[in-house]
């Protein structure tokens, strides 16, 4: 089974650009914002964007299940104030909906985060911090279940991106991942992607073939390679464990092209996206090439 590896392309103009653009880098995947992903409301899809969007994607060879769509940053599912918990919740539904409309089957999204802030030298830090990442991870399972429950007339998947864990972001520890997935009720609703550098910088090393095998052994037993429904492959600039997220061009960060030969030949990552979200845009051509070509006969 081929690989299917693209971009996180920009949707600038309309929706129905992204397939042109992710056909202009030699992508076989993509990924895409289906809205602002820094304002809270957008206009509904016009009928007219929807066609369009088809159409070019028609053209461009690109399965709508090698689209691995991208929620607003704006977005906490684990809000610890009910307002904008609730404005989260309702964002986060209409995001749904924006996929069902375009025939996109995936929705990625980070989890989120507690935003509690427990000064270090606090005696009861550790029990605090375990429990406010306990609560907050209960709360996001909860947040998939309702928008679960307000879209059953769709098969969009809640795919959950696993984070670096910088400030009070949850998901950086596969527990946590495999905590939400079993509070989940439609289980079929539901998946992960994996991004490289949040798996590195959270402390899952990649470099080496008895590293990467360790990791993604842990990952099969915690979370479960059923759930894996797409990766973001990026270098990182942090180094192992850091718990920062920044993005690095493949080969030049702290991971190392090793990493990336494994995953091109792991058939865990068999038909499912793999975008890059490296921050050189202008290479991403050359990138996808250069993937490709770690693939061994």
């Amino acid at each position: 089974m081929p690989k299917f590896v693209g971009a996180h392309v920009s949707a600038s103009g309309g929706v129905d650009n992204a397939p042109l653009n992710a056909m202009a880098i030699g992508a076989k995947a993509f990924a895409l914002f289906t809205k602002n992903q820094r304002q809270w409301v957008a206009k509904p899809l016009e009928t007219q964007t929807i066609d369009a969007f088809h159409k070019n994607l028609d053209a461009s060879g690109i399965l709508p299940k090698h689209i691995l769509p991208h929620d607003s940053y704006l977005i906490n599912l684990g809000h610890p104030e009910i307002e904008k918990l609730e404005k989260s919740r309702e964002a986060f539904v209409d995001e749904l909906e924006r996929c069902r409309i375009l025939g996109l089957d995936k929705l990625n999204f980070h989890p989120g985060s507690h935003l509690v802030k427990i000064p270090k030298k606090d005696p009861e830090y550790v029990d605090k911090l375990m429990h406010a990442e306990l609560h907050c991870l209960d709360v996001i399972a909860e947040s998939l279940n309702r928008a679960i429950d307000a879209t059953k007339d769709s098969n969009v998947k809640l795919v959950i991106e696993n984070t670096a864990g910088q400030g009070s972001n949850l998901g950086y520890k596969f527990e946590h991942l495999a905590h939400i997935i079993d509070q989940v009720e439609d289980k079929s609703r539901v998946g992960v992607c994996l991004d490289t550098c949040h798996t590195f910088t959270a402390g899952y090393d990649l470099r080496t073939r008895e590293a990467y095998d360790e990791t993604m052994g842990a990952f099969g037993r915690i979370v479960g390679f059923e759930y894996l429904m797409g990766m973001h492959i990026n270098d990182s600039k942090p180094p192992l464990g850091s718990r920062v997220d920044r993005h690095a061009s493949l080969g030049q960060g702290e991971i190392g092209w090793d990493a990336f030969r494994f995953i091109m030949n792991d058939p865990h990552m068999d038909d499912i996206p793999l975008v890059l979200e490296t921050i050189d845009e202008s290479i991403w051509p050359e990138e996808i090439k250069e993937l490709y070509a770690l693939i061994e006969a």
